[in-house]
């Protein structure tokens, strides 16, 4: 089965959609028209720029060149886990909490799938390496932001009970316990929701993109399961990791709470 390809004026039928939503929004006043327009802006030019740039990787293959790219990756996940933050760590702590977890997490787990599962030759083969490192990137992402969130906020709502348990003589670690595993949970449920409706109540990213493409729908299938478990691994250990990286950070070696180690973020 050949791949059906998209004409311009097919993406521009796609658009004019869009922009009948935007019309809609401004004329119930909803106040997210602009937004919405700048985003499908924004989307249009980061894609295609991607794609040339993917396309040249491509036609050029060096591991030198999908480092590059991996790290480019990397740091623009970390500045988006910090810049999400309502209350983010003061200094390069809030970018390297979320850097440094992310690329443990995804990394580690991107190079074991590749040498392991996929088995593509050479194993950092962009075609199957950055596609792959985005996935576990993107969903790493969104959990470690969403935990950390999670972890500040309640610590800084809570801090009097967490100075109080201090003050009765219990360990950083102990005052923090339930605030960490609820922080952690909720970096988990993205993915533990999106596993349980896989196929039932959605077709996921890559199965859909893969049946566009003419792969047979078992092999489809194949390649999402793989994909499901290594984001849920990627995202829960890179999650759990930050979650707890983090809640070290908010107290001194005298096991204190340094609150003054957070400031605001541009969402507070």
């Amino acid at each position: 089965m050949d791949l059906i390809r998209l004409s311009p004026f097919d993406l521009a039928l796609a658009a004019v959609l869009v922009v009948l939503l935007a019309g809609v929004t401004m004329w119930a006043r909803m106040g997210v028209g602009r937004t919405l327009l700048i985003a499908a802006v924004r989307t249009v030019i980061q894609l295609l720029l991607v794609g040339l740039v993917l396309q040249t990787l491509f036609d050029h293959a060096h591991l030198g060149w999908v480092a590059l790219m991996a790290m480019v990756m990397l740091a623009v996940a970390g500045y988006e886990v910090m810049a999400r933050q309502q209350r983010r760590f003061a200094g390069m702590w809030g970018y390297g909490i979320g850097a440094v977890t992310m690329f443990v997490s995804s990394f580690a787990i991107t190079v074991l799938a590749l040498t392991t599962m996929v088995g593509p030759s050479p194993w950092w083969e962009p075609q199957y390496a950055i596609p792959l490192l985005g996935m576990l990137l993107g969903n790493t992402m969104t959990g470690i932001a969403l935990g950390l969130d999670r972890l500040t906020q309640n610590v800084w709502r809570e801090r009097r009970t967490i100075e109080g348990r201090l003050a009765l003589g219990a360990s950083w670690s102990e005052a923090v316990t339930t605030m960490r595993r609820e922080a952690a949970r909720s970096g988990l449920m993205p993915t533990i929701n999106a596993m349980a409706a896989a196929g039932i109540v959605s077709l996921p990213g890559m199965m859909t993109g893969q049946i566009l493409a003419g792969a047979p729908p078992v092999e489809a299938v194949k390649y999402q399961i793989l994909i499901m478990f290594l984001i849920s691994a990627g995202t829960g250990f890179g999650a759990i990791g930050a979650v707890w990286f983090a809640s070290s950070r908010l107290f001194d070696h005298r096991q204190r709470l340094r609150l003054d180690r957070l400031k605001p973020g541009r969402h507070t």
